[in-house]
């Protein structure tokens, strides 16, 4: 099963907006395997945008992501990367499609809700920087079964 790492920005934690993005994982069938809320370091912050390091945006992105608390997750299933981000939606809520977490509540760039990995060594590094090993439960749902052969 491949594992991805999911987080609701502050922006999403501030609008109630938690559980709608966990129920729209578990509505595709995929399974909770790390969760936790916590108001991100300056120095996590950095080392988890550090791709945007040299991007005029990035001290924004940082202030932003540091500013309030986050929830982060790690989600477990099936293709979970390349599905969550459908799920989620374009960068840019304007081009998202509606029916994703994006379309239906994003507004602008800036505020965009979530963040989701978009490869598996993406994933990987961001569940390790964000999880410990022992923060992240194994564990098989009843309805697995039922959703795959």
């Amino acid at each position: 099963m491949e594992r991805t790492f999911i987080m609701v920005k502050p922006d999403g934690v501030q609008r109630n907006l938690i559980g709608e993005v966990i129920q729209r994982f578990e509505n595709k069938g995929f399974t909770l395997v790390g969760l936790k809320m916590l108001k991100p370091s300056r120095e996590l912050a950095e080392k988890h945008y550090a791709v945007h390091k040299e991007r005029p945006f990035f001290k924004t992105l940082v202030d932003f992501i540091t500013s309030d608390p986050v929830v982060a997750m790690v989600w477990e299933g099936d293709g979970a990367i390349a599905s969550a981000r459908k799920i989620i939606g374009a960068t840019n809520p304007l081009n998202a499609e509606p029916g994703t977490i994006r379309g239906d509540y994003g507004v602008s760039i800036g505020r965009n809700l979530i963040h989701g990995s978009d490869a598996p060594e993406t994933a990987q590094q961001e569940i390790g920087l964000w999880f410990e090993p022992t923060e992240l439960v194994g564990w098989t749902p009843t309805a697995q079964a039922w959703l795959y052969e």
